[in-house]
């Protein structure tokens, strides 16, 4: 297996080193916490890389629904039009309204009979 040679930033190295001492086991050798250290500093290193990636998926994906939102022009409804809401407001309105008629034109005819 290949050495880990790869430059790492002084802190990343820090912080696995005192990691890798701080799980230290009786009678382990220098070369052994060098070693845990080393994986470790991979471990930091791959979350930074992987954490990176996300953030660069969701700038692309943010700067996606930004360029969307000022692409789409809004739509304005003309005068003749009633908009959508609207319609779906009337409609109950119009059949209790028509209820209501033929409740009373069923109630004159019947007192008239």
């Amino acid at each position: 297996m290949a050495k880990y040679n790869k430059k790492v930033s002084p802190e990343t190295e820090a912080e696995a080193n005192k990691i890798a001492k701080a799980t230290q086991r009786p009678k382990q050798t220098k070369e052994q916490t060098r070693l845990i250290a080393q994986g470790i500093q991979k471990g930091i290193d791959h979350y930074k890389k992987q954490q990176k990636a996300k953030a660069r998926e969701l700038d692309k994906k943010l700067r996606k629904v930004r360029n969307d939102k000022n692409n789409q022009q809004p739509e304005t409804p003309t005068d003749n039009e009633i908009p959508q809401a609207r319609k779906g407001v009337l409609l109950p309105w119009i059949l209790l309204g028509a209820s209501w008629l033929f409740f009373l034109t069923y109630a004159v005819f019947l007192r008239t009979s």
